[in-house]
C-alpha cells in the first residue's frame, strides 16, 4: 500500500471540497472495496477524506411516500429496516444476497453503488486492463470469462458490475442525491448513474471528481409482487452469474405489468423497456421468451460465459412463475 494522507470531514460541504480541490483524493466510509484495492495498488489515492461522521446514516420517510436512505446507512441496517422489508422487499433480498454478514455490517449504501468491478484481471496489476490503465488492453478478452458481460460490453472492457443492491435500486427507479465541491446539489436517476464501458471503461459513473453521494431516494413502493433471484457458483459470498430483480403485477394468471432489472450480465444494472412491454397483458409462459429476446438483443458470449445466455432465459422464466399470485 502506498503512503497517503488522511483527514476526517466535519461537514458534507467540507468533505466534497476537500476531495474536489485535490487530484487523487478519495472519500472513504466502510472501505470494503477501496482498502482491498489500495493493498494491491490498483487504487493509489494520495489523500483520504473520512465521511463516517457526517450524520448521513439515517433512513427517513419522504413526503411523497418513499424513503430517503443516507449514503452511510450500512447494508445490514438497510436490509433489516422494517419499512424496507415491507415496502421494498426486492431491495432487502438483494442486499442479503450480497457479500457476507461481516461485510454487510461495514459496507455503505453509497459505497455499494460505487464499488469497482471484480474482474480478476482488474485486480492483477501484472495484467493489462483498460479499466485500471486506459489504453493497455483488456486481458479478459480471450482469457477467463465465466463472470463477464454478455451485453453492453465493448472491445475495451467486458467486465460486469458486481452490486446486487444496484440491480434492485434500478428496478425501483431510485434517485441518487449528491453535492459537489462548490456546494451544488443535484439528483441523478439511477438509470443515468452508471456508465457502459465504451472506449472509457475506467470511468464507472457520471459523478464528477469531488462529488459526494449524500442519499438515495426511493419513490413510493410500486404495486405488485417483488422478487430477487440470484444464480451464483456458491450459496453465499459469491457474485451473480445472472440475477433478476422483478416487480410483477398480475391477476387471474395474466400479467398486467412488470419491471425487470438484471445483474451479472453487463457493466451496469441492465433494464430494457422492450422486455417489460413484452410482458404487459400477457401470459407469463408465452411472454417470457419474448422478454428474454429483448434483454439479450445483441448478446455475445466470450466462450467461457456463453452459458449465461440460456441461463438468463431460465432464470427469467422461473422468476415470472414465482411472482405470479
Amino acid at each position: 500500500m502506498k503512503a497517503f494522507t488522511y483527514e476526517r470531514a466535519t461537514s458534507v460541504e467540507a468533505a466534497a471540497r476537500a476531495v474536489a480541490d485535490r487530484p487523487g483524493a478519495r472519500f472513504i466510509a466502510g472501505g470494503t472495496n477501496l482498502l482491498d484495492l489500495m493493498k494491491l495498488q490498483v487504487e493509489t489515492p494520495v489523500h483520504l477524506v473520512d465521511v463516517n461522521r457526517l450524520g448521513l446514516d439515517r433512513i427517513e420517510d419522504t413526503d411523497e411516500g418513499g424513503l430517503r436512505i443516507g449514503t452511510l446507512v450500512r447494508n445490514s441496517d438497510l436490509a433489516a429496516d422494517a419499512r424496507v422489508r415491507q415496502r421494498y422487499a426486492v431491495l432487502s433480498r438483494a442486499l442479503l444476497a450480497g457479500a457476507s454478514a461481516q461485510l454487510r455490517n461495514k459496507a455503505t449504501t453509497g459505497g455499494n453503488l460505487l464499488q469497482r468491478t471484480r474482474c480478476c484481471y482488474f485486480y492483477d496489476p501484472d495484467k493489462p486492463c483498460n479499466k485500471r490503465n486506459p489504453g493497455s488492453g483488456c486481458s479478459a478478452i480471450g482469457g477467463f470469462t465465466r463472470n463477464h458481460a454478455i451485453v453492453g460490453a465493448s472491445e475495451h472492457c467486458i467486465a460486469t458490475h458486481p452490486s446486487d443492491m444496484a440491480v434492485a435500486m434500478r428496478v425501483l427507479d431510485a434517485q441518487v442525491e449528491t453535492v459537489d465541491g462548490q456546494g451544488r446539489r443535484r439528483v441523478i436517476p439511477i438509470a443515468d448513474f452508471h456508465r457502459l464501458p465504451g472506449d472509457t471503461p475506467h470511468i464507472d459513473t457520471n459523478l464528477r471528481h469531488g462529488e459526494l453521494i449524500t442519499s438515495v431516494v426511493l419513490p413510493p413502493p410500486p404495486a405488485g409482487r417483488q422478487v430477487y433471484r440470484k444464480v451464483r457458483d456458491r450459496a453465499s459470498y459469491a457474485f451473480a452469474l445472472v440475477s433478476v430483480a422483478a416487480i410483477v403485477e398480475a391477476a387471474g394468471g395474466t400479467l398486467r405489468q412488470a419491471r425487470l432489472a438484471f445483474g451479472g450480465i453487463a457493466h451496469k444494472p441492465w433494464r430494457v423497456a422492450a422486455a417489460e412491454q413484452a410482458l404487459a397483458h400477457a401470459q407469463p409462459a408465452q411472454a417470457a421468451g419474448r422478454a428474454a429476446d429483448a434483454v439479450l438483443q445483441g448478446a455475445q458470449g466470450q466462450g467461457g460465459n456463453d452459458f449465461k445466455i440460456p441461463l438468463l432465459r431460465r432464470v427469467l422464466a422461473g422468476v415470472l412463475v414465482e411472482a405470479m399470485p
